[in-house]
């Protein structure tokens, strides 16, 4: 397959090539043959419109695509070497082969630097490729807001881009490097968008969980854990109370806490525990902190220690402080909140190496909610498991300390 014009004597085919197995080899031709049928080309070619049909992308960041996978040649066509090329790397590449080339791809202008615009053109593509389906009638600049939350995480200058600061950009962003690192994937796996569910007597302009701010947190988690989240608890619904918090926490697995201050910054963190009365610092690795407004980032757990997740109740020591928040060290957490609901705080923390959250360390919580996550199987398994909600749990734990005469000594 393929003609004068082919990358044939590219010596990266020969290399490309052995990356696959035979199987795989005779997969692709089945793919490339099938796409180049429809390009009407006799088995030759890929057309432009029918490779960016395959790989649900339009408009300029298409065009781009389309660009990178047939070698810049300008001939509007794309070979069987190409694809196998473009598939090596997608597929079989190292991180730092694919990101060289989402580093190239995200230069829709061609040239040669990634500037503030080329993210505004590729981010507008995303999101209109992941919601559209979502929204009957969308309308221009629907995203605009949205793109900028992403684009203020970049670190960009005057002069564009750099490939260290794409790199750390990527870092921050989890779902756009797994989007892009996608687009020639046979799954798409950096398209899925956990489905919200609350209740109708909510108005959607109230939930603080916009769709594309869900897609961002996703991107850190498991596909297994985008299936379906449910709204467990809304301060503007249930008020701003600890216990009802805890009495809402129906589910015992992980949860999303999002917090809107009162200065209009919107972030929280992934739980990956249930909230739970403990006495020090519990949970595992999979905990992150976030931001959602006025930018997007993710900040995942370094090692540095274990202080990850905290829900302290009914404690009366000041070296206990009530409420739930993550990282850092007592008194001096990367989130947290107070028992009563009305105030907290955010350092910077090793944790997570995150900044302080909001634009102040002292916070004062305007709304909180959180969301339960978890798949269908998980809630299937969980059913005859840990009935009760915490509070219940709390309660049963005050029994046992009735019992042995202590109750009075934790209050």
């Amino acid at each position: 397959m393929g003609n004068s014009g082919s990358s044939s004597s590219d010596p990266r085919l020969a290399s490309a090539t052995r990356a696959f197995t035979q199987t795989e080899l005779d997969d692709l031709r089945s793919l490339f043959a099938s796409l180049a049928a429809k390009s009407q080309s006799n088995g030759n070619h890929t057309s432009p419109d029918v490779f960016k049909e395959y790989i649900g992308i339009d408009g300029p960041l298409g065009d781009r695509v389309f660009d990178l996978v047939s070698q810049k040649r300008r001939d509007q066509r794309i070979t069987f070497e190409d694809l196998v090329i473009a598939k090596a790397t997608y597929e079989k590449g190292t991180n730092e082969d694919m990101e060289e080339f989402i580093y190239k791809l995200l230069n829709v202008s061609g040239d040669g630097t990634v500037g503030r615009s080329d993210l505004e053109v590729v981010l507008t593509s995303m999101f209109d490729n992941l919601f559209r389906s979502q929204s009957s009638e969308p309308k221009a600049g629907s995203y605009k807001e949205i793109v900028e939350v992403f684009i203020n995480a970049a670190n960009s200058t005057s002069d564009g881009m750099s490939f260290q600061d794409f790199q750390k950009w990527c870092s921050l962003l989890p779902a756009v490097r797994k989007y892009l690192g996608s687009l020639l994937m046979p799954s798409d796996s950096g398209s899925q968008v956990p489905k919200l569910v609350y209740p109708d007597n909510i108005d959607d302009s109230q939930i603080l969980l916009r769709k594309e701010y869900a897609w961002h947190i996703g991107g850190a988690l498991s596909p297994t854990e985008l299936d379906e989240w449910k709204l467990l608890y809304h301060s503007s619904i249930h008020g701003l109370s600890f216990n009802t918090f805890l009495g809402n926490m129906l589910n015992d697995g992980p949860t999303v806490l999002i917090i809107k201050d009162r200065e209009g910054d919107i972030y929280g963190g992934y739980a990956s525990q249930p909230w739970e009365k403990h006495p020090d610092f519990y949970g595992d690795m999979r905990s992150f902190l976030f931001q959602l407004y006025p930018e997007a980032s993710i900040f995942r757990p370094t090692g540095a220690n274990h202080n990850l997740q905290w829900c302290a109740v009914n404690f009366t020591s000041e070296s206990i402080p009530n409420g739930i928040g993550f990282g850092g060290r007592v008194s001096h957490f990367g989130l947290f909140v107070s028992a009563n609901f009305d105030q907290g705080h955010s350092f910077t923390c090793t944790t997570f190496a995150s900044p302080c959250l909001s634009k102040s360390s002292q916070i004062y919580p305007e709304v909180i909610e959180c969301w339960g996550v978890a798949s269908a199987r998980a809630d299937q398994d969980r059913t005859h498991a840990n009935k009760g909600t915490v509070l219940d749990r709390f309660k049963e734990d005050r029994n046992m300390l009735n019992l042995v005469g202590l109750a009075n000594s934790s209050e």
